[in-house]
């Protein structure tokens, strides 16, 4: 086996689980706005965002794993879980390890959501922002990647849709939850 597979499963991993992130939030962004019209929307759309959390917690597991076993950098657990612990890059290896812990947050929540109040569970849901912004800044500052093109480019990309996105909900706030259908008594005709 080549010496370096833990560490090119670390950086694999690690991308993967930024990526799923992306596209997370922003699926997550877009359900929250009225990118889909009427009261009705088909549950995969919200399985689909699920979906894409749960790959993200999955991708940041093997990415944890990979470092435990990868016998070049030495992570102990301390490492892993507590910001500032680690000896190697410790401010960029703390935002990681802070972004585990919103991360791991925002899921566990998720995850109890019927047995919690909808307040509780939409301000800890809001720490997504954080994660996504948290992760870009432990991969740029810690990532051994960072300085090749195709991994600038895909930052760029990242970076650009989720700030899209999040302007997009900022400026179209009112959910589709909470708007009027058509059909429904009351409703007002769309301007034209």
């Amino acid at each position: 086996m080549n010496p370096q597979f833990w560490w090119y499963v670390t950086r694999a991993s690690g991308i993967v689980a930024w990526l799923m992130l992306t596209a997370s939030v922003i699926w997550g962004i877009v359900l929250s706005t009225k990118a889909f019209a009427g009261n009705r929307r088909p549950a995969w759309l919200l399985d689909l965002h699920r979906w894409l959390g749960g790959l993200t917690v999955a991708f940041v597991a093997i990415h944890i794993a990979a470092l435990v076993a990868d016998s070049y950098s030495h992570f102990g657990v301390a490492d892993l879980t507590v910001p500032y612990a680690s000896s190697w890059k410790p401010g960029a290896v703390a935002l990681g390890v802070l972004a585990m812990w919103f991360l791991a947050a925002v899921e566990l929540t998720s995850l109890a959501m019927k047995r919690l109040p909808k307040r509780v569970w939409r301000g800890v849901h809001m720490a997504s922002y954080a994660t996504f912004w948290l992760t870009s800044l432990h991969a740029a500052f810690a990532g051994t990647d960072r300085t090749r093109l195709l991994y600038q480019g895909t930052a760029a990309g990242t970076i650009l849709a989720v700030a899209w996105a999040t302007m997009y909900r900022v400026g179209n706030r009112r959910s589709v939850r909470s708007a009027p259908s058509r059909g429904a008594p009351g409703a007002r005709p769309a301007p034209e």
